[in-house]
């Protein structure tokens, strides 16, 4: 198997910087009294990560000087993020309106980074080794989480806004350096041949559905468990305590649980691990609606964690599978689409999902999500079993 290592580094900013930009803020504003609606409006930070699609095309067409194809975009695309972040360390006390603007490009650079690395993966690594590249993508995106979130928003008053933003930018400058030596030329092509590129209106239905079932199950996930951390400030627990909870402990689980999947999804098959982990997720979902409705923090907690064991359970297989729908002759766009475009459906009810929880408390909310999850889960099983058994792929 080839080395993980520059994949799981290029992850691990994509998760730090993404958990720095937009994962703290919330938070930060909730626990300040901003309203539920307002924080709401906060996820369109990530709209760039959704909108991929509009110039993945470039990325497949288009080849930089000096670097290979796709290393070159990354390269290309990390540095501009690098230099968006230095600018912002100067900007704490510039207007809202221009550091969004700055936060929402560099989340684009980001996003474009993280297309063009997904379209290195489909490219030159075989489709056996790739449920362990989509486990170095959770394990890394965990652990920048970890560091965005858990300790630049965990330390952030004492560290203050300048020396957070630069510890960022350093990191993903270090973690760029591993992909610069990769072998793009010498690989082109070991992933075996491409599926069809079947052109017109067959590709698109083929690409329509995928999207369909990950746009479903994106948006359901998000709705289940997406704003524990907000219900759990409104449980009582304290901000230092869901910045330790969502940006160390929560993210340290995923990254184990992601580990072991890699080799569980090997040995179980991704149907049985998809459906194991939307059941511990749909438990989850059911202990959090108990715990609002008794008004437990200490059952919050729990229902969170669990909620997070069983979710590092689903990525493995489910982005293995994005890497299997995106082999074809435009890997970026293909990626750009069943990913971002999915991510872009769902962000309306990402967007909405506080202000409804706000309108009609968090015990109904959360338990008027568990039916959606159910569906959406068992959606995404079916398509993924039918292109397993497409594949002549034993479950």
């Amino acid at each position: 198997m080839r080395p993980l290592a520059p994949f799981f580094c290029l992850y691990m900013t994509f998760g730090a910087t993404l958990g720095f930009l937009s994962g703290g803020a919330p938070l930060i504003l909730r626990a300040r009294g901003v309203g539920l609606a307002e924080v709401g409006l906060l996820q369109l930070i990530n709209l760039p990560v959704g909108l991929t699609f509009l110039w993945a095309p470039l990325l497949d067409r288009l080849r930089l000087p000096v670097l290979a194809h796709r290393v070159g975009w990354i390269a290309a695309a990390q540095a501009t993020t690098i230099l968006l972040l230095t600018t912002l360390s100067f900007g704490a006390h510039w207007p809202l309106p221009v550091l969004l603007a700055l936060a929402v490009a560099a989340c684009a650079c980001v996003a474009t980074m993280d297309i063009a690395l997904e379209a290195l993966v489909v490219e030159t690594v075989p489709a056996v080794q790739r449920a362990f590249v989509a486990s170095a993508k959770l394990c890394g995106a965990s652990l920048g989480g970890i560091l965005g979130v858990g300790v630049l928003v965990g330390s952030y008053d004492s560290l203050g806004w300048r020396r957070a933003a630069l510890a960022c930018a350093a990191l993903d400058a270090l973690c760029l350096l591993p992909i610069l030596g990769y072998p793009e030329a010498r690989l082109h092509g070991v992933a075996g041949g491409p599926e069809r590129w079947s052109g017109g209106l067959a590709r698109l239905r083929t690409l329509a559905g995928r999207v369909l079932v990950l746009g479903a199950y994106f948006a359901a996930s998000y709705l289940l468990a997406g704003p524990n951390t907000l219900a759990l400030l409104d449980l009582g627990v304290s901000l230092g305590q869901v910045g330790f909870l969502t940006g160390t402990v929560l993210p340290g689980v995923n990254l184990v649980m992601a580990v072991a999947a890699g080799g569980l999804a090997a040995r179980f098959g991704a149907v049985r691990l998809i459906a194991g982990g939307a059941v511990g997720v749909f438990a989850s979902g059911g202990l959090m609606a108990g715990a609002c409705a008794v008004g437990s923090a200490g059952l919050g907690i729990a229902a969170t964690v669990l909620s997070f064991v069983a979710g590092g359970f689903l990525g493995v297989p489910v982005f293995n599978m994005i890497y299997r729908w995106a082999q074809g002759p435009k890997p970026a766009t293909d990626y750009a689409l069943l990913f971002g475009a999915a991510f872009f459906a769902a962000m309306p009810l990402r967007v909405a999902a506080p202000a409804l929880a706000g309108w009609i408390g968090w015990p109904g909310y959360f338990t008027a999500t568990l039916p959606l999850y159910a569906a959406a889960a068992a959606w995404l099983a079916i398509a993924v079993s039918r292109t397993l058994r497409a594949d002549g792929a034993a479950l």
